[in-house]
């Protein structure tokens, strides 16, 4: 009877954790919130209201649908910086920020989408 209530907690565990397999999606993206928020990001976009940059909703409703590539490819730029999707400033590079943090910060942003 042990062995019974503790596969049923182990799998219940599991369920509520997103699965056995990496990070769920919500983790994903609170992971991206924190990097967004502990970075220099907000100087120039915010999550509503265009500044030098575009709102992360806007960027969150420009990138809806498209398929999950898109998640590496504006990790890239904002890595390695970009220019001419949003006007003539460019986006800087931010080399010390990783592709896998970069990432997650995506997801956050493309969380936005409302």
């Amino acid at each position: 009877m042990k062995k019974i209530i503790c596969a049923f907690t182990i799998v219940g565990f599991l369920i509520s954790c997103g699965g056995a397999g990496g990070s769920s999606d919500a983790a994903s993206i609170e992971k991206g919130s924190a990097l967004v928020a502990g970075s220099d990001c907000m100087t120039c976009h915010r999550p509503e209201e265009k500044l030098t940059g575009p709102s992360y909703s806007e960027i969150a409703v420009k990138y809806a649908g498209r398929p999950d590539t898109i998640v590496t490819h504006l990790a890239g730029k904002i890595v390695h910086g970009g220019a001419g999707v949003w006007g003539e400033m460019p986006m800087v590079a931010h080399a010390s920020i990783t592709q896998t943090d970069a990432e997650l910060m995506v997801k956050y942003i493309l969380s936005l989408k409302k």
